[in-house]
């Protein structure tokens, strides 16, 4: 994977036996050459695996479904050289990592940290589903020196940090194609920073990553929280903060951070959703109350003077009946 490279979302599946021309095929390009990896069945004698992995900043962030997908570092493929480290973390039901002959068994929510330079095994069934986070080793050790020292078995013993993570996982997996080179850069230092505290990262280096990656990662987080309820009228930040692990103060300092606070940031949000809904020529018959309504204001004379104040104009003056 190049760093520099623009965003990618790559999406692959196979169903059928581990044999014949379109199994190779699949193995080589998808399997060896892109993920580093031997695909075979877990549950039965038939692969059903589909395959999402987007591509930030150096990280390649997967999430497989399906069925029947056993992900293994095979010796036919160590001799790739790839001594990349992944964060495997267990969505449903148990999953069985295996290093080296050791198994560990991930309940959901759980997570360890795998090596691809031996070899491993991940297994996939109906009931049991898992997502992973694949960083260079480089990239970890250099923030977490000692890292390594967490292989082998079941970490993360902070809720909140699992929590944040897997929120962070998803969203950064969502924005990916939206980031410019450097977006792509930051957010996978923040993903970074979070998984090298949840190892256990101490002194200078965890204070790095909580005023870095953490933060920010919340921030974000809490921003894509707002934006998809703003529809929600007693949208709080007194909900909302609990939910990382944040006071409502510490909350609110983070948006303080950027210049502007949660109050503000809901308003311009709701404003701009408001004004997208009434330039839209399906919207043209709804009442300018409704369209209020559905942007989150509840009171319709302020929104109609917060609308005037931040667009120069009234809401009806955007409708060309």
């Amino acid at each position: 994977m190049d760093p520099a490279s623009a965003p990618n979302i790559f999406l692959n599946s196979y169903q059928g036996t581990p044999r014949g021309r379109d199994y190779e095929l699949w193995r080589e390009e998808t399997c060896r050459r892109f993920c580093s990896l031997d695909i075979l069945p877990s549950d039965s004698d038939i692969i059903d695996c589909n395959i999402q992995i987007s591509l930030l900043g150096g990280l390649a962030l997967a999430v497989p479904t399906g069925t029947s997908a056993l992900f293994a570092r095979t010796p036919a493929v160590l001799g790739d050289g790839c001594d990349d480290l992944v964060l495997v973390t267990a969505t449903a039901g148990r999953v069985q990592v295996v290093q080296e002959g050791t198994p560990i068994e991930l309940a959901t929510k759980q997570m360890c940290l795998a090596d691809m330079s031996v070899l491993g095994t991940v297994g996939q069934t109906g009931t049991a589903q898992f997502k992973t986070i694949r960083i260079p080793r480089a990239a970890l050790l250099s923030l977490h020196p000692q890292a390594e020292d967490r292989l082998d078995r079941v970490i993360g013993e902070e809720p909140a940090l699992r929590e944040t993570i897997m929120r962070y996982h998803a969203l950064a997996a969502e924005l990916a194609p939206q980031l410019d080179v450097v977006g792509q850069q930051l957010m996978a230092q923040h993903m970074i920073d979070l998984i090298g505290l949840l190892l256990g990262a101490q002194g200078d280096r965890a204070e790095l990553a909580r005023g870095r990656g953490q933060a920010a990662a919340r921030l974000d987080l809490m921003r894509a929280d707002v934006m998809a309820n703003l529809a929600q009228a007693d949208l709080s930040l007194a909900a909302l903060a609990p939910k990382y692990g944040l006071s409502t103060r510490q909350a609110q300092r983070l948006f303080e951070q950027t210049e502007t606070s949660f109050t503000e940031f809901l308003r311009e949000q709701r404003l701009l959703l408001a004004r997208r809904l009434l330039l839209d020529p399906r919207n043209r018959r709804r009442k300018i109350s409704d369209i209020a309504h559905s942007a989150g204001f509840s009171d319709v004379s302020y929104f109609n003077r917060e609308f005037r104040r931040r667009f120069g104009m009234r809401p009806t003056d955007l409708r060309h009946d």
